[in-house]
């Protein structure tokens, strides 16, 4: 085992044990560490791959026991809410398709019963503090009971760390970002009582688009998706035409979807879109497109859907919200417009980026759509299956 492979085991055992290992002691305790084995000359040949699993497994365990035992949790895993604090922490996962960290936030009321999951994108020169912190679904997750994921683009993936959603190879269930992203719920399921026909995802832009692209790959997994200043399925295969469709002038939809996008006869999935009317960096209509084809794939199954139009004022904002709904009136879409709305999450707060505080809370409608569906084929399928 390498001084390298040992450093990243350490870490590991940290973000498990729920400690920052970017700031305080646990951060010193990493370098302590580090020096440590460095001081050693610590180094051998590569191991075997059954012998590395089982002495990385071996080291997380040694580890964590000494740094629960020896060092508080650092207050950057946690995030005070409405009553008492919840658990705010980092892991990594990986697949054969790279690695991701994710940050996850545990409501204290979390127990024996089954609570939904959230997974939470964020846009382009996001983190998920940051974006944590912008929409305030941590203190909702808090006040309604319900697990929030925030998977983190890294920045040697993409220099921005956005998401790519406008390559074709993530375009796919099989696609790298896709598969890392089911595969974070997977390992969330297996870790805790998550309840699997409430998996929801939403995301910010670029963090939005890739949301589309997992109710559209894995609609056995996510059972409804939140798309904020995004676009839709398919409609770029490169930088250029990411741009062109941003700025209004790319494809409208998908024009050759890869034909292992989806498990065969998967079904259309309800949404809900927030778009701001002034929105310059990604324009409107890309929610409308988003709105249109979520629509159009949900009514083959759930029967014609009716179109009502409302116009609202929330928080200084005038809205129009289009809703699709069945003969029962439960809306499977619904498409907000923001008047005077920019290129940011509608609602939230000024301690994030890419935030607007003034019009309806995105977060807190999201979460009201979202409750009102769950995925109609649990039964077929868990959330602890492989991606």
């Amino acid at each position: 085992m390498s001084i390298h492979d040992i450093s990243n085991a350490v870490e590991q055992a940290l973000a498990r044990a729920g400690l920052d290992t970017g700031s305080g002691a646990a951060k010193a305790v990493l370098h302590t560490i580090r020096g440590a084995l460095e001081s050693a000359h610590i180094a051998q040949q590569p191991p075997s791959r059954h012998e590395t699993a089982a002495n990385d497994d071996h080291t997380v365990d040694v580890v964590a026991r000494v740094i629960v035992d020896e060092a508080a949790p650092s207050p950057a895993y946690r995030e005070r809410a409405t009553g008492p604090a919840g658990a705010f922490l980092r892991f990594e996962h990986s697949n054969a398709a790279g690695s991701r960290a994710y940050k996850l936030y545990v409501p204290a009321s979390h127990g024996a019963e089954p609570m939904p999951l959230v997974v939470m994108l964020h846009g382009c020169q996001q983190d998920p503090d940051d974006f944590a912190a912008g929409t305030r679904l941590n203190r909702l997750a808090e006040e309604q009971g319900f697990l929030v994921a925030y998977p983190a683009q890294s920045l040697r993936a993409n220099g921005s760390k956005c998401w790519h959603w406008f390559e074709p190879r993530d375009q796919s269930r099989h696609g790298a970002e896709p598969s890392i992203i089911a595969g974070i719920v997977a390992e969330i399921g297996r870790a805790y009582r998550v309840d699997e026909r409430r998996v929801f995802v939403a995301g910010l832009s670029a963090g939005a688009a890739m949301a589309v692209i997992l109710g559209e790959t894995y609609p056995d997994v996510f059972c409804a998706v939140g798309a904020h200043s995004g676009l839709p399925y398919g409609a770029a295969h490169d930088v250029a035409s990411a741009f062109a469709a941003m700025h209004g002038s790319g494809v409208r939809g998908p024009v050759h979807p890869p034909a292992d996008h989806a498990p065969a006869g998967s079904r259309g999935i309800p949404t809900i879109v927030f778009h701001g009317n002034r929105d310059v960096t990604v324009v409107p209509h890309n929610g409308l497109a988003i709105a249109e084809r979520a629509a159009s794939k949900l009514e083959p199954d759930i029967g014609p859907l009716a179109r009502e139009v409302h116009d609202l004022d929330a928080q200084g904002r005038r809205c129009t919200l289009t809703r699709r709904v069945d003969l029962n009136g439960v809306p499977w879409v619904e498409q907000w417009i923001v008047h005077g709305g920019g290129h940011a999450w509608s609602g939230g707060s000024a301690s994030g980026t890419f935030v607007e505080p003034q019009g309806p809370d995105a977060s807190r409608e999201m979460m009201r759509f979202f409750l009102l569906h769950e995925r109609r084929d649990a039964a077929a399928a868990t959330t602890t299956a492989a991606p």
